[in-house]
């Protein structure tokens, strides 16, 4: 069984927490629990705009009670406000699709990562049986990976 090293333990404890908290601020700017509770003051408030220019047609048309907004002017507002939340829902789901395209680009940046090291491990493992190494056949990845094998020093490792 593996000798379990605390101090390798701590260290990869560490990394994940900065990680997490990286995505945990990403997440809040993209969206988090202030953007839904503005969006739900922002729909609470389309909504009650959009009831109170109806009231106001329905007291003028059905009870004869003068209102101090004309009918095709309310009806104009209505559409307005209608249109400006529908750019806004636009808005927000343009948002959450770059979001959504920079997560899968994200990936497979790092899935063709893993595969040119899974090819270059193949060809180290051909050519290791076969008795000729050749380094500079190899394909170099684009962010160099951390091995179990090797140690995680501030000093080595690269960009945070």
């Amino acid at each position: 069984m593996e000798d379990l090293d605390p101090i390798k333990l701590k260290e990869e404890l560490d990394n994940f927490k900065r990680e997490k908290e990286k995505i945990r601020q990403l997440m809040g700017q993209i969206g988090g629990k202030e953007q839904a509770e503005r969006d739900k003051w922002v729909n609470t408030t389309f909504i009650v705009a959009i009831a109170l220019l109806a009231v106001n047609d329905v007291l003028h048309h059905i009870w004869h009670i003068r209102v101090p907004i004309d009918t095709e002017f309310s009806l104009v507002i209505a559409i307005l406000l209608v249109s400006m939340k529908i750019i806004w829902m636009m808005h927000k789901s343009t948002k959450v699709e770059h979001f959504q395209f920079w997560i899968l680009n994200s990936i497979e940046f790092r899935l063709n990562d893993v595969a040119k090291q899974l090819r270059n491990l193949e060809k180290t493992v051909i050519e290791y049986h076969s008795g000729e190494l050749k380094e500079e056949e190899l394909e170099q990845p684009i962010v160099t990976a951390i091995s179990e094998m090797e140690s995680v020093h501030p000093k080595n490792s690269g960009p945070q």
